[in-house]
């Protein structure tokens, strides 16, 4: 029956702390305050008392959900208090002292203290990669489309494969206010098409769908982030084609002066482009050449240059009022930054699932090992308590033990993923099911949330260690001893 009642207890605390946690995504103080109120509250509990331990998986979940939602300022600020703490109150004096005892032993422990460090930093390092290559692929989308510039699709198409324009829609499109004029007194803006091919890659010779993309003139002033970098341009009506540098990096046979074969057609590689988004994973050839290649007689979509501000609300407004125009439009930055919404999702979620079982692991890797330093640290412990040394005291000397162990795994974690992956080269389907050529992307902001999931670890590994120290008892430590 006991145990039935501890089992709920620690549920009630988890179920508590976990919905007090969500809450303090928005207001960060209340968990830390009640964070502190927790630990300053439970070495003072029998250690056989349930409700000790509800507090202590409720106080968990509250330092938890707090920590890894907690901004740059609130760790900041949170690191200030402690310190101040350690240094200008008794109590945190004695803690400094306890735990400089504690940290000038490790170097006699390391066989069994690198264990948590080689621990964290796989989970950091495993977290940050993964999350990395949803930030590379989303940060290459985002640099493809401005607020300046929209794409025109058929109504209820999400993307340009399954999206038809009609050549005379085009001339209706580009009368409609809102769509800026270039110095010749046209509009600017480019119909084109976009064909899948299939490529070989480089890597590992397996066939790939690689975007054709059927262009005009006015392509390239729409586009100015796109220089060429080797070669020429494409001729009108001739099968010529211009690669991005992604595409010739990641497929066979695209080098200057060479010929492909697509369609049955011979076509001649005349130059390279760079773009530093995902147009770099794209071929470029005439739209009119490519149209009969393939036998289309309409468009996928229209690019426009908007004409200022409020080009883009006279667009839309001028579209929904012409019966004839069945046409969404949206500016290439939403367009593509939708296109980069579901990879990015699957990513954290798998990120944070993977990240979650390895860190269960890490978890219980500094459990075994703190008890264990605990365990052989007992009289040293004992003889703390019996020179004045409180719980308190005891505990945050623990924590910042375990502490200093998680932040040396964090930070081993975080290099080792920059080092390795940061800038790594991939390639992942697009929503035009084509493969888009990106870099991972190991951003401050994730090896920020990298440190904190490793704090978080430290957290959970040394908090219920810590509360055994402080629990232990004087005289039964010595006679152990």
């Amino acid at each position: 029956m006991k145990q039935l009642f501890d089992f709920l207890s620690g549920l009630i605390g988890l179920m508590v702390g976990s919905f007090i946690a969500a809450v303090s995504r928005d207001y960060p103080i209340i968990g830390v305050v009640l964070l502190c109120m927790l630990l300053w509250l439970t070495p003072r509990l029998d250690r056989n008392n349930s409700l000790s331990k509800m507090l202590v998986t409720f106080g968990l979940a509250i330092g938890l959900g707090v920590w890894i939602t907690l901004p740059w300022w609130g760790v900041v600020a949170v690191v200030v208090l402690i310190a101040l703490w350690l240094l200008l109150t008794r109590t945190g004096r004695l803690a400094l002292a306890a735990s400089q005892i504690g940290i000038a032993s490790l170097p006699q422990r390391w066989g069994a203290s690198s264990v948590i460090v080689i621990g964290i930093a796989g989970v950091v390092g495993v977290l940050v990669a993964m999350l990395a290559m949803g930030e590379g692929f989303k940060a290459t989308l985002n640099r493809t489309g401005s607020e300046g510039s929209a794409i025109i699709l058929r109504g209820g198409s999400q993307a340009e494969t399954n999206s038809v324009i009609t050549r005379d829609q085009v001339p209706l499109v580009s009368s409609l206010p809102g769509i800026a004029k270039g110095a010749d007194g046209k509009p600017l803006i480019s119909p084109e098409l976009s064909q899948v091919v299939n490529m070989r890659t480089k890597s590992d010779g397996t066939d790939a769908n690689a975007q054709l993309r059927g262009v005009g003139d006015t392509a390239w002033a729409l586009r100015p982030q796109i220089k060429l970098v080797k070669g020429r341009k494409f001729n009108p009506g001739m099968r010529e084609l211009v690669v991005g540098q992604g595409a010739q990096n990641e497929y066979i046979g695209l080098d200057v002066g060479k010929q492909i074969e697509l369609a049955n057609q011979q076509w001649t590689i005349v130059g390279v482009f760079a773009s530093n988004d995902s147009h770099d994973s794209e071929l470029w050839a005439d739209t009119e050449t490519l149209a009969s290649t393939y036998q289309r007689t309409s468009f996928q979509s229209a690019t426009a240059k908007l004409d200022g501000k409020n080009g883009f609300k006279q667009l839309k407004a001028a579209m929904a009022a012409d019966p004839r125009l069945k046409l969404d439009v949206q500016t290439t930055r939403d367009y593509y930054g939708k296109q980069s919404e579901g990879l990015e999702k699957l990513v954290k979620i798998l990120g944070t699932v993977i990240g979650t079982i390895m860190a269960i692991g890490a978890v219980f890797g500094a459990l075994n090992t703190m008890y264990a330093a605990v365990a052989g640290r007992a009289r040293e412990i004992a003889t703390m308590r019996a020179l004045g040394f409180r719980g308190l005291p005891v505990v945050v000397a623990v924590m910042l033990e375990t502490t200093l162990l998680a932040l040396l795994g964090g930070l081993l974690g975080a290099f080792l993923a920059w080092l390795i992956f940061n800038g790594y080269s991939v390639s992942t389907l697009s929503s035009n099911f084509s493969q888009v050529v990106f870099q991972f992307k190991v951003s401050p902001e994730l090896l920020w949330n990298g440190l904190k999931w490793a704090l978080g670890i430290g957290l959970v590994g040394g908090l219920f260690p810590a509360l055994r120290a402080a629990r232990l008892p004087v005289t039964e430590a010595l006679r152990a001893a």
